[in-house]
């Protein structure tokens, strides 16, 4: 199976964009090397924007240019396109929910190396809670690009959340993104796993393990964490009546906490969340990052034959 990051995707997928809508614009934090804008900037230099390592300016220049009729895509690392400068998304962007795009690359622990201060763990979190805001984690490079120009075509600000590692590719090219719709990618009887961003392809070696225990698993990739597919959520535990959610990301307000939400209040069945448990991550390697933090196929797995014993 073929790799590529969700962030070179991203950085192909705006030169197409570029060619095609002379509106789109790129702003980026000094890091278009790093983000991959960099693309974007060599080939339309009269459309992109550095605004230096200052993400507060960052956004609220794309703020400016978005009343001024531009598509503006604003990147940064997840850190700081949503830490550093959420008073100005939440101010500037989502309230008078303005037609921003913030494109967050290195999300996640999979930084590695950068150490806590360089990961995010809590970008989901923050982002789904701001009224008006759209949350798309893509899980490989198709859906990456299918987002992107899905996010061009949303009248409205939107959150793309994207890795620094190399993910495997999952769809084919032929796979059409539609903001707000789960994708099934593996139909089942016995539990389902909703899984997002790096987490789908460990749900999808998961649930081949468990085939093997004679188990069933349903595999969701829900790639739009807001909104929620509601329809396919429900529909899903309904059939199964338990679920497992696999993000990187903390347990506490990203997946795990949108399907534990809809599920009290519409399907209840019991529910095991894999995900980071309430702390920071450290310097390592990505491997040993998913590893310590339990965010491998063998922990989905575990969580599956937990679930299935309160079922």
């Amino acid at each position: 199976m073929s790799k590529i990051a969700t962030r070179d995707a991203y950085g192909k997928a705006l030169v197409r964009l570029g060619e095609e809508n002379k509106d789109i614009v790129v702003l980026d934090a000094d890091l278009a090397k790093s983000t991959k804008t960099i693309d974007f900037a060599k080939a339309f230099p009269e459309r992109f924007f550095d605004l230096g390592i200052a993400e507060q300016n960052l956004i609220g220049t794309a703020a400016g240019l978005s009343l001024s009729g531009k598509i503006p895509f604003a990147s940064s690392f997840a850190m700081f396109a949503t830490g550093r400068a959420f008073e100005q998304v939440r101010n500037s962007v989502a309230y008078p929910k303005l037609n921003v795009k913030i494109a967050a690359t290195h999300a996640g622990i999979t930084v590695g190396e950068d150490g806590a201060s360089h990961q995010t763990v809590e970008d989901i979190a923050i982002m789904r809670a701001l009224p008006n805001m759209t949350v798309i984690v893509p899980a490989d490079g198709i859906e990456t690009e299918q987002a992107v120009r899905a996010a061009a075509g949303y009248k409205g600000p939107v959150y793309i959340r994207l890795g620094r590692s190399a993910v495997p590719v999952i769809y084919d090219d032929d796979y059409k993104f539609e903001i707000g719709k789960a994708s099934v990618l593996r139909e089942g009887k016995d539990v389902t796993v909703f899984a997002t961003g790096i987490m789908v392809s460990a749900a999808l070696d998961a649930a081949d393990s468990l085939a093997g225990e004679g188990v069933e698993v349903e595999v969701i990739n829900v790639s739009t964490i807001k909104p929620l597919d509601a329809e396919t959520v429900v529909r899903s535990l309904q059939k199964t009546k338990a679920g497992v959610t696999a993000e990187e990301h903390s347990i506490i307000g990203g997946l795990g906490a949108a399907v534990a939400e809809l599920s009290c209040e519409n399907c209840p069945v019991p529910l095991v969340r894999v995900g980071i448990k309430d702390v920071f991550g450290e310097s390592g390697t990505p491997n040993e990052l998913l590893v310590k933090y339990g965010l491998t196929s063998e922990d989905i797995v575990q969580a599956v034959r937990n679930v299935l014993q309160r079922k």
